[in-house]
């Protein structure tokens, strides 16, 4: 994504992967007790990771650098060179992740549905053949939320309903659950609950809950010591992690019960945005906004918000997403609504 211009009251909504370390997470941070972690003698990470299996609802969890690291552990443990895998439209690890998929595991990948979301029958059509000549398809790819559909929730009934037939025909199921904490304030359902039908699931640390650094990849135990190995190849190992982990642990501690407020910064939002005429909000589910411009170029909106002091990202030729975080407050929202109206009513 481009660069933004220097703004220095700048409100900043272009991804809540921008947010700063709270003084209270900074004072965790320096006060974490550390160790080896690739000799797995950090006691902040363990700790760590243990309270990540626990509330994610599996027995082992791994931390990680970045969610993409997370989920491309979770592609070389589950599959082999070759293997198929079928996901939503618009997933992460598919448009996000640099082509890592195919680089990294080898495996190729089977886009279903529509804005990030399927359904039970649509997966199970896309199956390959299991004659020699067909991909095997290996694994079901689940996002939830899902970035670019606009922060939006996967249905439960259908990520249980496809993770039994996808376990009936004999595949596994890994949930990118980035933004995994998201959903479950949106939705009042604890986090084990959502992650329940997936065999792995990811969850990240550095988007919604504020924290500078981190994702865990959570599963069953003997999965998670080949995902060691795994992470190690890929130059994940980071020593003395805990300065890390504390603020993970402080953000579990202090920053899940708030997302709630992101969530209603992110409708106040966007329904100041519905107002201008002509530009047309989705529907908001958690902390996501995605406008389209109908006839105007969002590349050249984009500058010139910027240039007021509002940044986000143009993500199509007529659409832009704004995102809502630990570092946006309600007074942040009026003040952006407050410049964006303006650039609107410039001439394109």
């Amino acid at each position: 994504m481009p660069a933004m211009p220097a703004v220095t009251d700048a409100i900043d909504l272009r991804s809540d992967t921008v947010t700063r370390p709270t003084a209270a997470m900074r004072a965790a941070m320096a006060a974490a007790e550390v160790g080896d972690d690739v000799y797995g003698e950090d006691p902040t990470v363990n700790r760590l990771q243990e309270r990540a299996a626990e509330l994610l609802g599996k027995p082992a969890a791994l931390y990680v650098p970045s969610g993409t690291m997370a989920n491309q552990i979770a592609l070389l443990c589950h599959c082999e060179r070759g293997d198929d895998v079928l996901t939503g439209e618009g997933n992460h690890v598919v448009l996000y992740e640099s082509g890592a998929g195919s680089a990294w595991a080898g495996v190729g990948f089977t886009v279903l549905g529509s804005g990030g979301v399927f359904n039970a029958e649509q997966m199970s059509a896309a199956i390959k053949p299991s004659e020699y000549h067909s991909p095997r398809t290996r694994l079901v790819a689940l996002e939830n939320t899902h970035n670019r559909g606009g922060g939006r929730i996967f249905p439960q009934s259908d990520v249980d309903a496809i993770a039994e037939a996808a376990h009936a025909r004999g595949l596994v199921v890994h949930l990118d659950g980035a933004r995994i904490w998201n959903a479950s304030a949106a939705t009042g359902t604890a986090v084990a609950r959502l992650a329940a039908p997936a065999d792995t699931v990811s969850a990240c640390f550095s988007k919604g809950l504020g924290a500078p650094v981190g994702s865990v990849l959570a599963g069953p135990s003997a999965l998670i010591k080949r995902a060691h190995r795994f992470r190690k190849m890929l130059g994940g190992g980071m020593r003395q992690a805990g300065v890390l982990a504390a603020a993970a642990l402080h953000a579990l501690d202090h920053h899940v019960a708030r997302l709630t407020e992101d969530h209603a910064h992110a409708r106040q939002l966007a329904e100041g945005l519905s107002r201008l005429p002509g530009l047309v909000c989705a529907p908001v589910q958690t902390n996501i906004v995605l406008c389209d411009l109908p006839g105007r170029a969002a590349d050249a909106f984009q500058a010139a918000a910027a240039a007021r002091g509002v940044l986000f990202y143009a993500i199509g030729p007529h659409r832009v997403r704004l995102v809502t975080h630990l570092g946006i407050s309600a007074k942040d929202v009026a003040l952006a609504l407050e410049r964006v109206t303006a650039v609107w009513a410039e001439k394109p």
